[in-house]
């Protein structure tokens, strides 16, 4: 069965006169969106489309995350059922009838920016003629000037483990989220969950070593080896003008076409944010000022130092086949005050920072994203730290020579068979990469990296099996392998990125790998079944195992067994 799709997708835009608040923060004249969120189910769909379609520009030829939502729904309504066979039989032969139906379900999901006829996203019976009149939100109102949906969030789950000596394994989420628009011109969202999760021991590890656990922020003790913390997520959305969108708020941001980001990914915790993206011809710009911390709240009533960052991501869509992306970022810390001279929003923030006597964590990047014949994607990323072309062709290990590579492809409808996907990665860190001479610039939030989970001095191997036999199932095998030289509690090798770069045993002979010898398996297994729109039923099985030397104490083994029910969230996952 297909499913058909609307056809109208054109918006109006109307033009009206700026003001400007403070320095950045306008008052808007244009449609404005909200995001997908972290982990949207969407997001596997937009990367086949994108594949799919090579030259389109549906994903505003960008590979920053997260997606407005008007984007993708006008972008997914140019390619109705009917448009495609005014096309011809060959646009239409590349999507399968489960890609259609998902299509459909992102409509359903973002009907606020959806033309024509509604008719079908509606529920057969509501409850209390009140809620749930659609299929996807609990309470919604769709009114000419006034969008609103809210829902509940819920994410339960047991696991029965093996090999762990951490306690029993669990996740228990419970809050709402909830976005709307005002008159299609300003738009909100909020994401707020209450959480009691043990997770297994070697992230128990993890935070002990740290004083942080991954993905959060405040937290608390729960039941001796738990973590009971609140995350709340939200958002104002404005436009500027008909190419720049403006958000501002406390999230998170991801920058990259890969499992893994080497510029920045969703790992750590959330930040305060003003975000400019231009989208104008073939070229999407993106600025991005953040708020971060220094450190993390021990539970003290103190304030959390701050320090601060600059992110730039260019990306042009250089041929039909292949967008090519350049990024450089610069953290500082300035006794809770903002360093003026990067909040130009013009590219190569390196220059400002030298002008400022360089004393600030600066990095450069290349991206890369080719589309080939319509079921194959090749994407790299290659970031710099530090680079002096001398010592990298003398080839003596300097430890200045900071660098990352990732290298990775994506297989779609793999050897025919419809909706089968495969992907691959490759991530390369040397030793001393985003850390600093102090102990503020270093690439982190909250104790946490911003880009790789792992910091540095490792190469890493993924491999990921996606499979949507029917619509409402969803299959996923991951195999994640590394090998990182971890630190002593006498010598410096590079891994740990909060460790200043200064305390180096020399300058020359590092090699990644360096260090104690740590080698690790990390492979699982994930079986969802959608039973109504946005609830899932999972079922998983983990297995990691880790070597290391015996004067080494970290986990050795865990498996996880896994069951739970998931409603409007995205998925906890321990996968490094």
């Amino acid at each position: 069965m297909l499913y058909p799709l609307k056809t109208n997708y054109c918006m109006q835009f109307k033009k009206t006169t700026l003001s400007w608040l403070i320095f950045i923060i306008p008052v808007l004249s244009f449609a404005q969106s909200t995001n997908l969120p972290q982990g949207a189910k969407e997001n596997w769909l937009i990367d086949r489309i994108d594949i799919k379609l090579m030259n389109d520009s549906l994903l505003g030829f960008t590979s920053t995350k997260p997606y407005l939502r008007k984007t993708i729904v006008e972008g997914i309504q140019r390619y109705s059922v009917d448009s495609m066979r005014n096309a011809g039989d060959k646009l239409y032969a590349l999507f399968t009838p489960t890609d259609l139906y998902n299509m459909n379900d992102v409509l359903m999901n973002s009907s606020e920016w959806v033309s024509g006829d509604l008719s079908s996203f509606q529920s057969k019976k509501s409850v209390l003629k009140t809620f749930y009149k659609t299929k996807t939100d609990f309470y919604q109102v769709n009114q000419k000037d006034f969008f609103l949906a809210i829902n509940p969030v819920i994410q339960q789950s047991q696991s029965a483990s093996s090999g762990d000596p951490g306690g029993h394994v669990f996740m228990n989420s419970k809050g709402a989220t909830f976005r709307g628009l005002i008159a299609k011109k300003i738009g909100f969202d909020l994401y707020a969950t209450d959480n009691q999760e043990r997770p297994p021991y070697f992230v128990q590890q993890w935070e002990k070593k740290f004083t942080a656990v991954p993905g959060a922020g405040f937290y608390k003790p729960f039941h001796n080896t738990g973590y009971d913390y609140f995350d709340a997520r939200g958002s104002i959305h404005v436009n500027a003008t008909k190419y720049i969108n403006v958000q501002f708020g406390y999230d998170k941001n991801f920058i990259g076409d890969g499992y893994r980001s080497l510029f920045l990914s969703d790992f750590a915790n959330s930040y305060l944010f003003l975000k400019l993206n231009t989208h104008i011809w073939k070229i999407n710009y993106q600025n991005l000022f953040m708020e971060l911390s220094s450190g993390a709240n021990n539970n003290s009533n103190s304030l959390v130092p701050k320090k601060y960052a600059s992110m730039h991501h260019l990306s042009l869509q250089a041929t039909k086949w292949l967008n090519i992306g350049f990024f450089e970022a610069v953290i500082f810390g300035r006794s809770n005050h903002y360093e003026f001279s990067y909040l130009n929003p013009i590219i190569f923030l390196q220059s400002a920072e030298q002008n400022n006597g360089s004393p600030d964590n600066s990095n450069a990047g290349f991206d890369f994203k080719m589309n080939i014949a319509h079921t194959l994607q090749l994407y790299g990323q290659v970031m710099l730290d530090e680079f002096v072309l001398k010592e990298v062709k003398a080839g003596n290990g300097w430890w200045g020579n900071k660098q990352g590579i990732q290298a990775g492809f994506k297989y779609i409808d793999a050897f025919k068979i419809k909706n089968f996907d495969l992907q691959g990665e490759i991530n390369f860190v040397r030793p001393f990469t985003y850390s600093h001479f102090d102990s503020v610039a270093n690439y982190s939030h909250y104790n946490q990296p911003l880009a790789h989970p792992l910091g540095a001095n490792f190469t890493e191997a993924i491999g990921i099996i996606r499979y949507q036999p029917a619509p409402k199932w969803n299959v996923q095998a991951k195999l994640i392998v590394y090998r990182q030289g971890l630190d002593t509690a006498n010598t410096d090798y590079g891994s740990n990125i909060f460790i200043p770069y200064t305390h180096r045993a020399s300058d020359y002979g590092y090699k990644t790998g360096n260090g104690v010898k740590g080698t690790c398996a990390n492979a699982s297994l994930w079986v969802g079944y959608e039973v109504l729109e946005n609830l899932y039923i999972d079922a998983s099985i983990m297995y990691r195992k880790l070597s290391v030397p015996t004067a080494v104490q970290l986990a050795n083994k865990t498996t996880l067994f896994s069951i739970g029910l998931r409603l409007n969230m995205f998925r906890r996952e321990y996968d490094y």
